[in-house]
């Protein structure tokens, strides 16, 4: 059995020490099983490292960047053949497009300082022209200003009392108390509760049902609440949360992150399986039947992910019931369009049950103006003739040149698009679930205090907590 201490030098001696590394620049090693990937296979039966990160997501690379500067010899096994998890930078119709989550909160402290120590400036998303709302017989398109002041009192209606219930953003279970007869609440029942008149309820649930991902039932009103009081408590502050972008794209951060203490991530290497049996050495299993073996493991993937991971001993009952029920929401599709012509920058919700619930204008090109649409269920993404009618909704004679739909629920790894917390799951899983298993540590937006879920800001505040309990584990 080696030493602690030995472990640090075994694996600095298979992939070569830092100073190997910088001396020809590696930044952020990665690797695919072709390459290093058999190195380690063969070199020794088990590769030792002082900490085993699974997902190179932000939560994964905050975790990487901590412990790596702190000396600690780290490795991020990545299931997909990128990093990013459910952040995914990509070129289509000739620009930069976000397959994933896009955008940044100018609120989010975590994330602008992260911005301001590599340096990467922002800029906004274009300012709609015309804005679409619900009314009881379709679609309705108003200007900005018309369009906040019917959505204005309806939201602020909506969100009354959380400034009481999150009194403290920020520590979303200090004022458990209150939160007791709230948080079982879906944003289904809490329309319900406002007895609004169809039209009004046709405002809504384009929005809610969006970040349920499905039908309004399945999120809790307590998410969407307590992003509401994060960003300054107001329609219009929350509004602000949704928009600010960095140049370069979503995974330019992630990248500098990785690459500041030359983490070596391993890509195309899914986890199936976990043993921590009380030796202080915890073995982690690659589908290709590869080992490694740390004195703590992350696991910074989606906690829909978690159930396709055999972890021995099994999970405690609240990451076991998170995985079990689903915080990544099950229906989350994301379509780029590229719509011929000058086409108006159009943003707004539709019912719920449409075929595309939210729209949010993207940059104008020389032959057509690039959108985003996030569709309901029932749109069949794959078939041109139903995107251009459920398109023509909304604009009126459009024309789509073409499309690219990204179905995060079906996604084989993330296994769900973006967190958003189910009825009683804020009271019912945290902060158990925050806590470790034994040398077994967990991270992600999903499970954040703040930020939680569908931003960035979430999965950075987990990775720095995560990285100091695996400190108190290896110290």
């Amino acid at each position: 059995m080696h030493s602690h201490g030995a472990n640090s030098s075994i694996a600095n001696r298979r992939f070569g020490r830092r100073s190997l590394l910088k001396g020809i620049g590696a930044g952020a090693l990665t690797v695919g099983l072709g390459t290093a990937g058999q190195g380690i296979a063969h070199a020794e039966e088990e590769a030792l490292f002082d900490v085993v990160i699974i997902g190179a997501g932000y939560a994964g690379a905050m975790v990487a960047r901590e412990l790596g500067a702190k000396g600690l010899n780290t490795v991020v096994l990545e299931a997909s053949d990128r990093v990013g998890g459910r952040i995914w930078t990509d070129t289509w119709a000739g620009e930069q497009i976000e397959v994933g989550g896009q955008w940044l909160a100018p609120q989010q402290q975590l994330v602008n300082k992260e911005l301001t120590r590599y340096n990467i400036a922002t800029y906004e998303d274009p300012i709609p022209d015309r804005v679409i709302v619900a009314g009881t017989t379709g679609l309705k398109a108003f200007s900005p200003g018309d369009a906040a002041k019917l959505l204005t009192p309806l939201w602020t209606e909506f969100y009354k009392g959380s400034e009481k219930y999150f009194e403290r953003p920020a520590e979303p279970l200090y004022r458990k108390d209150l939160l007791a007869a709230v948080d079982p609440l879906s944003l289904a029942d809490r329309i319900k509760q406002m007895n609004l008149s169809p039209a009004e309820v046709n405002m809504l649930t384009g929005e809610t049902s969006v970040y349920s991902g499905g039908p309004s039932t399945l999120g809790s009103l307590t998410g969407m609440a307590q992003w509401y009081q994060l960003a300054g408590g107001t329609y219009e502050s929350y509004s602000s949360a949704m928009g600010r972008r960095p140049v370069g794209g979503m995974t330019t951060m992630l990248h500098a992150m990785l690459k500041e203490n030359f983490t070596m991530v391993i890509k195309g290497s899914p986890v199936t399986r976990i043993s921590d049996p009380g030796t202080g050495k915890v073995t982690v299993w690659t589908a290709s039947g590869r080992r490694y073996k740390a004195p703590a493991v992350v696991v910074a993937t989606s906690t829909n992910a978690w159930k396709n991971i055999a972890f021995e001993p099994g999970l405690p009952k609240a990451h076991t019931q998170a995985t079990t029920q689903g915080i990544g929401v099950p229906h989350g599709t994301k379509m780029w369009l590229h719509i011929k012509g000058n086409v108006e920058a159009t943003a707004g919700t539709a019912p719920e049950g449409s075929p595309i619930l939210m729209m949010v204008p993207q940059k104008q090109l020389a032959d057509g103006r690039l959108m985003i649409a996030f569709t309901g269920p029932g749109l069949d993404v794959n078939d041109p003739v139903k995107v251009q009618a459920a398109v023509q909704q909304w604009i009126p004679g459009a024309q789509v040149l073409k499309s690219r739909a990204m179905a995060w629920g079906k996604d084989k790894w993330a296994a769900g698009a973006w967190g958003f917390r189910r009825p009683g799951q804020l009271t019912g899983l945290f902060p158990q679930i925050e806590q470790p298993h034994g040398r077994v540590v967990f991270a992600g937006a999903d499970i954040a205090e703040g930020w939680h879920g569908a931003f960035i800001e979430g999965a950075l505040e987990s990775g720095l907590r995560a990285s100091k309990q695996v400190l108190t584990l290896v110290k």
